[in-house]
């Protein structure tokens, strides 16, 4: 008959823990693993197989009660470690719906929206479509894979143990939150070109035809044009898409660099 003691039950639940806390943080925060379509029974489910799957790699824990003050600091930061890391993953999904917005606001489709169960708010409809966009292109780069891999390699840059989170890394990931401006607008940038120039012709027309009533034919043209630029620009987004999801790998594991204090 196999007994255990106390003491050792304790170490091995101790040993998947503390990982297995930063995991189902990430899970629950990161890109496509924090859906709200996904029940949660399968997002502690999936957290729990992978923190099987890397524990038995990982350095031995600090023998450290959950219930101790110690053990809640430890607790605290492995929280903050995974959220870290899908909110920085987060912001460049939102950088693509700000995109639409701007598309959509140009095209007169800004009051056209939906409830979105993945935000749980109003989403524009062309928001919406570029973040399918956007998740499509993400699994096809295997970007899901890389995430997960990205969080395997936090455990050697900040291993389980007490160590003070530096301000570095926080630094890094609010420096990343102007992506969702910059690169949002860009994306958006020759929908609104080509739209602001269809306004201005509108205006220029209702100014040479003053009895032409330019809201009954400027608001058909303008959405007859965007899908037809929409139809165009989208497909060729994709290599835009493909490096901005790529700045955004490589700025997780910047984050975890620099809250290691590297």
């Amino acid at each position: 008959m196999i007994a255990f003691t106390q003491q050792q039950l304790d170490a091995w639940l101790l040993q998947f823990l503390w990982p297995f806390v930063r995991i189902l943080a990430l899970v629950g925060s990161a890109p496509l693993f924090s859906e709200s379509t996904i029940p949660i029974r399968v997002k502690v489910g999936l957290a729990f197989v992978l923190t099987v799957a890397v524990v038995p790699g990982l350095e031995p824990p600090p023998p450290i009660p959950p219930g101790s003050y110690a053990g809640l600091w430890l607790l605290g930061q492995q929280v903050l470690i995974g959220v870290a890391m899908g909110f920085t993953m987060r912001i460049v999904f939102a950088a693509v719906q700000t995109a639409g917005e701007f598309v959509g606001l140009q095209m007169g489709l800004s009051f056209a929206s939906f409830f979105d169960p993945g935000t749980g708010a109003n989403t524009a409809v062309l928001s919406r479509l570029f973040n399918i966009v956007a998740m499509l292109v993400f699994l096809a780069l295997d970007g899901h894979l890389l995430v997960l891999a990205a969080l395997v390699r936090s455990f050697d840059t900040l291993p389980l143990a007490l160590i003070a989170l530096d301000r570095n890394g926080w630094g890094i990931l609010a420096q990343w939150g102007q992506t969702i401006f910059v690169s949002g607008l860009l994306l958006a940038l020759p929908l609104i070109c080509a739209l602001l120039t269809i306004n201005l012709a509108m205006g220029i027309l209702n100014r040479a035809a003053p009895q032409l009533s330019v809201f009954a034919v400027g608001f058909p043209v303008s959405l007859i044009t965007g899908l037809l630029l929409l139809a165009v620009v989208l497909p060729q987004a994709a290599p835009f898409l493909e490096g901005l999801l790529r700045d955004g790998l490589r700025t997780v594991s910047e984050v975890v660099a620099g809250l290691a204090g590297q």
